[in-house]
């Protein structure tokens, strides 16, 4: 018995012309929390939710083992999250990650991603996005996929505009206490998305639908 015969998601792998995806598994964790010490944004501005990245590097390591081994307990096919390790030249340099619940009703995705700073501004960002959508519309099926930026994000907020999404509204967060940011929330549909001049190539079992609460391709 395989790995991915106890835990079909190990065996999902998507390629695109410079990069290898596929879920995070603890043999990927020391490279990706390398990447993540490496440096993802300007310390002075907090670009996600949640302000993982200000964790003291003693820290750090073991809060993103920690949360990505919580993704791996919250899969069922009423709700999801998978964190792709995403694989450049050789090295992990951070995860794409794509979540839905009650999928199966809504055929709606939504995103969220990380680079680390040396890779980024090369267009990998926008390579990685695509691929994840063209495997949600193509291979899940769904309808809509969603995401969201801190609105001061333009360059986050420049990849979704090139991949066809629209502004669905704003909301405020505060990542950091005492300050508060505008998020602006993105949606895009199957229609809509503005797909590359490659297509990924991509590895998913049909125990791997099943999983997601997907069915399964005839």
């Amino acid at each position: 018995m395989e790995l991915e015969d106890i835990w079909p998601l190990f065996g999902l792998v998507i390629e695109t012309p410079r990069l290898t995806m596929s879920p995070v598994r603890d043999g990927d964790l020391a490279e990706l929390a390398q990447a993540a010490l490496d440096g993802v944004h300007d310390p002075e501005t907090m670009p996600f939710g949640f302000p993982w990245t200000d964790a003291p590097a003693e820290e750090l390591p073991r809060n993103l083992a920690t949360y990505q081994w919580s993704l791996r307990g919250q899969v069922s096919p009423r709700s999801w999250s998978i964190a792709f390790a995403v694989h450049h030249d050789g090295r992990i340099i951070g995860t794409q990650d794509l979540n839905a619940f009650d999928f199966a009703n809504r055929r709606t995705v939504n995103s969220g991603s990380w680079i680390t700073q040396s890779a980024q501004g090369r267009g990998l960002g926008t390579e990685m996005r695509a691929a994840l959508l063209a495997f949600a519309f193509d291979t899940l099926g769904a309808e809509w996929a969603e995401s969201s930026a801190a609105a001061w994000n333009h360059a986050s907020l420049a990849v979704s505009r090139k991949l066809g999404y629209e502004p669905n509204g704003v909301t405020r967060q505060s990542p950091r206490p005492g300050q508060p940011v505008d998020e602006q929330r993105v949606r895009l549909s199957r229609a809509a998305f503005v797909r590359p001049d490659w297509v990924p190539r991509i590895r998913c079992a049909d125990a791997v639908l099943q999983q997601l609460g997907v069915p399964t391709r005839t």
